[in-house]
């Protein structure tokens, strides 16, 4: 499990870096916070299917069913993503970088748990 967390960690870092670095750009001029982000997503999801496939789960089960349990992990952190920023943004006026920053952390240890448990189970 810590080797699977660590190449998972690998993967998000590099993902999350570049996206995060994207959605810092997109929003100094002038898009809005939660499109953004919304539109990033999709783009990380796709992404970081292969990378936590092959690389941090080594998942060699069935591709379709791992894509469709993907994709429901993913409404899950989309969700979760959407709501920090609606909160915590939106309604209490937090600066949306460190919104965003943090809510990258907490989506990525909410999919870690979710991939390694229904996701790429073996």
């Amino acid at each position: 499990m810590i080797l699977q967390f660590i190449r998972y960690a690998v993967t998000g870092v590099v993902i999350n870096s570049v996206g995060f670095c994207t959605y810092l750009f997109l929003t100094w001029l002038g898009l809005n916070p939660i499109f953004t982000m919304s539109f990033l997503y999709c783009f990380a999801v796709i992404l970081s299917f292969f990378g936590s496939k092959n690389y941090a789960f080594n998942y060699k089960g069935p591709h379709g069913g791992a894509a469709a349990r993907y994709i429901i992990a993913h409404i899950g952190g989309y969700l979760i993503n959407l709501s920090m920023l609606l909160i915590f943004h939106e309604w209490l006026a937090f600066p949306h970088q460190l919104v965003q920053a943090g809510a990258i952390v907490v989506v990525a240890l909410y999919l870690f748990v979710t991939f390694r448990l229904f996701v790429f189970r073996t």
